[in-house]
């Protein structure tokens, strides 16, 4: 997964989270003149524009006395959205069932990309089944993954009129 150097997760999550948040993840992509740190954070209330911002001022600070990144960089706080990425295991563990888009480093069974339902998650391996075929793959073979919505049952409520009193 695209998650930061361990440098940075040890700096940023006892932030996140000692302001009551959990933090989904970090990433980290640097470049010399516009490179961009995005965390993510989360709450059981959800997260508004005042919780990026509150999260922000914090690691602005602890960013600017550790000085733990050269060159210049853009600070991004986010909600993870609907379509939240994955950077842990236990994230798969989280959302069993769900469906999740996932790219590989390599290829397994020939496919780079899986759009599948989690089945499993045991010791570092997913279990993903798209139409009909398992799939088990390594955690550390995912690039990235993402949740994906399933927005159908809403979509089809206001295609037959289910639930708007016709």
């Amino acid at each position: 997964m695209k998650q930061a150097p361990e440098y940075l997760l040890n700096l940023i999550e006892p932030i996140v989270e000692g302001l009551g948040y959990e933090c989904v993840g970090i990433e980290y992509h640097p470049h010399p003149k516009h490179g961009l740190l995005r965390v993510y954070i989360d709450s059981a209330q959800g997260v508004l524009l005042d919780d990026c911002t509150k999260v922000s001022h914090q690691i602005s600070g602890a960013l600017d006395v550790e000085d733990p990144i050269s060159g210049n960089y853009h600070l991004e706080i986010s909600s993870p959205g609907d379509d939240r990425p994955f950077f842990k295991l236990s994230q798969f563990e989280q959302y069993m069932g769900g469906l999740v888009q996932v790219h590989l480093f390599s290829p397994i069974q020939g496919r780079r990309k899986i759009k599948g339902f989690i089945e499993n998650v045991e010791g570092d391996e997913v279990t993903l089944r798209e139409d009909g075929q398992l799939y088990k793959v390594p955690f550390k073979a995912m690039s990235k993954a993402r949740l994906v919505p399933e927005y159908g049952a809403v979509k089809q409520n206001i295609e037959t009129g289910a639930g708007n009193g016709e």
